[in-house]
């Protein structure tokens, strides 16, 4: 058993079909702010340019500091496409790279031609991917229930949802420890009195707040948002890491995961779920020097909600700036 990196969410079954261990460097990145943002300088200092993706230079060091890790499944299409030097830059450190790719077009022979050339590549077979498939959609559902209690009975924070659905990219490597996490954390969630009848004391209605865009880089963005009673309660591409859907089919499976294919795909997504959750407005997350930011014009033509497009670079927290556009946003949703 070894284990493997991850550089975003991948056919997972795969891995612990073949026995291995997934690690999402992404998770271990930015779980110590301080850490992370030390981790991003050593990467410049290794010759990385400024004007590149902070999760990219996080990514890349994160890998060099855990020498267990010698295989990285990354993502050659469907992700970011500085992804392409960063595996040519850990292949210089003797780190094996596994390549997958998303087909642009969601093409099924595409997609299994991926997963097989995965299967092989690993040394595994697709009766063990499907065994794996459904002991980790058991997980998944504790999942979705957190996901219910955060948008349906209002008794789950923004953060507390964003790290559950988030930790489906590898399960922390434990499925049935992560599940035994999860049971207790649904427990404990039922018998919270809901969010939304207090604020600061108050008898209040709180703002019902849309995440869409990759998980932020910043930590502290969901603590200030309820600080100014509002509420994240629709993580985007974090609850497609949790596959909401139910199916059978590994391959349709990955059809339906929105975030490696366009972006209409994903508006779609994002437009159901804003209805169902009776949200007021949306944030639309871009990382800096990601082509997504691009995104955002076909995002505020499609959807029609209040939209703040909101920019962060590195793991330091709210700028000041982004702290105004926030407050001034939730005020004029209220208004």
């Amino acid at each position: 058993m070894s284990k493997i990196g991850l550089t975003t969410t991948v056919p997972v079954e795969v891995i612990y079909a073949a026995g291995d261990t997934p690690v999402d460097l992404n998770n271990i990145f930015i779980s110590d702010t301080v850490e992370a943002m030390r981790r991003i300088e050593e990467a410049e200092l290794a010759g990385y340019p400024r004007s590149v993706c902070g999760w990219i230079k996080g990514l890349y060091a994160t890998a060099l500091q855990n020498p267990e890790i010698k295989k990285i499944v990354a993502v050659t299409q469907g992700d970011c496409s500085n992804t392409h030097a960063l595996m040519e830059t850990w292949s210089e450190h003797g780190i094996e790279i596994i390549p997958f790719a998303f087909p642009y077009d969601r093409d099924r022979d595409m997609l299994v031609l991926q997963l097989e050339k995965l299967i092989t590549a690993l040394g595994t077979s697709w009766d063990k991917v499907q065994e794996q498939k459904q002991r980790l959609d058991e997980v998944r559902k504790l999942a979705w229930e957190i996901d219910r209690l955060t948008w349906e009975e209002n008794k789950v924070t923004g953060f507390e949802n964003h790290l559950n659905l988030v930790s489906c990219s590898d399960f922390n490597g434990d499925p049935e420890g992560f599940a035994k996490e999860m049971v207790q954390f649904v427990a404990e969630a039922k018998e919270r009195q809901p969010f939304s009848s207090m604020f600061k004391g108050r008898k209040k209605r709180e703002l019902r707040i849309g995440f869409m865009g990759v998980p932020p880089i910043m930590p502290d963005l969901y603590d200030f948002l309820e600080d100014h009673g509002a509420r994240v309660v629709f993580n985007e591409v974090q609850r497609q890491f949790s596959m909401p859907f139910a199916t059978e089919d590994i391959v349709e499976q990955y059809q339906l995961y929105t975030y490696p294919y366009n972006v209409f795909g994903r508006i779609e997504d994002v437009a159901r779920e804003a209805e169902r959750r009776e949200l007021d407005g949306l944030i639309h997350y871009t990382q800096s020097f990601c082509y997504r930011q691009i995104e955002d014009l076909i995002v505020r033509k499609r959807l029609e909600y209040p939209i703040l497009n909101l920019e962060g670079e590195n793991p330091t927290g709210l700028d000041a700036r982004s702290k105004m556009r926030l407050e001034s946003f939730l005020q004029m949703l209220r208004d």
